[in-house]
């Protein structure tokens, strides 16, 4: 086998967030037993955004409460602000994901702040969650590109990307927001931002909008990192982003990293039958390629 990678799940949060159909409490809890069934070992449960402007994480309290949580398994939950980061903080997250977006317009359509005024919450939360025991994760949004700005700079995301490393997060995530990037620009900036970052891991969070999600998790890995964002069956996007579609599959992630003989810990018989459960509770296929397809070898899933 190969070195290990590490899949963060984040199609409780990233996936139901964009879709039209809202799942119930419930289905959500059901979703989440049967991702951790298997396999998956950090997952991005829930957001503590405003319910008003991400309805569809509305129950976030009520889902962290039902978790039967497994002690070798790390919830995830989403904070965009300090009040966010509040409620987060009373419900036993063990990591939390704190977006900071590579330009300001985004930052501010996102989160409702400039980017320095973001960076502050964020060294607060890592402050206030090292004595909680909780994790904290500083993801740089749309950095590759942004639906308000146009090209974003190498050297703006690698700007942000030391500002997010002097705060003290424990690791830093790196963002295709709107599915933008290609396989060698992913080389490229994974290359410049770990000049500034140090040993802080680095983690890689790519959407499929234009089809090369896949090939840049492939670049990604490569480039030597080891931790990697995808949703299950590929569906979900980002509500503040015009046009942009769901994560990458992570029953094609799986299926990938199997042929190439990784060790991930997930199984992807199991993840392509959660992808089925999504499809009837969504009520149309996802979009993974995996859920389409029999199985190979052998011929089923």
């Amino acid at each position: 086998m190969r070195d290990r990678i590490e899949i963060v799940e984040v199609g409780p949060r990233d996936g139901l967030q964009n879709e039209a159909t809202m799942l119930t409490t419930e289905e959500k809890l059901l979703l989440i037993d049967h991702l951790v069934a298997s396999g998956v070992r950090r997952i991005e449960a829930v957001s503590f955004a405003h319910p008003a402007h991400v309805p569809q994480m509305a129950d976030a309290e009520a889902v962290m409460a039902g978790i039967n949580r497994s002690p070798d398994v790390s919830y995830i939950g989403l904070v965009m602000n300090e009040r966010g980061w509040q409620r987060a903080r009373t419900t036993g997250v063990d990591e939390v994901n704190m977006p900071i977006m590579a330009t300001e317009t985004f930052n501010r359509k996102n989160q409702g702040a400039t980017t320095d005024e973001s960076l502050e919450v964020l060294a607060s939360v890592v402050s206030e969650a090292a004595g909680d025991g909780v994790r904290v994760s500083g993801v740089i949004g749309v950095a590759w590109g942004c639906p308000f700005e146009g090209e974003v700079p190498i050297a703006r995301v690698v700007d942000v990307a030391e500002r997010v490393a002097a705060t003290g997060v424990d690791e830093i995530g790196l963002a295709d927001t709107i599915g933008v990037a290609d396989p060698w620009s992913v080389v490229e900036r994974l290359e410049a931002v770990r000049h500034v970052t140090g040993d802080i891991p680095l983690r890689v969070h790519f959407h499929d909008t234009r089809n090369t999600g896949i090939a840049n998790a492939f670049a990604a890995i490569q480039s030597g990192v080891t931790v990697l964002d995808a949703s299950v069956g590929g569906i979900g996007g980002c509500p503040f982003a015009p046009g942009a579609t769901g994560n990458i599959a992570t029953d094609d992630l799986v299926y990938m990293l199997d042929r190439a003989g990784f060790e991930h810990g997930i199984s992807l018989p199991s993840l392509i039958g959660v992808s089925h459960e999504l499809s009837t509770i969504l009520g149309s296929p996802v979009p993974s390629a995996q859920a389409r397809v029999a199985g190979f070898p052998g011929g089923s899933a």
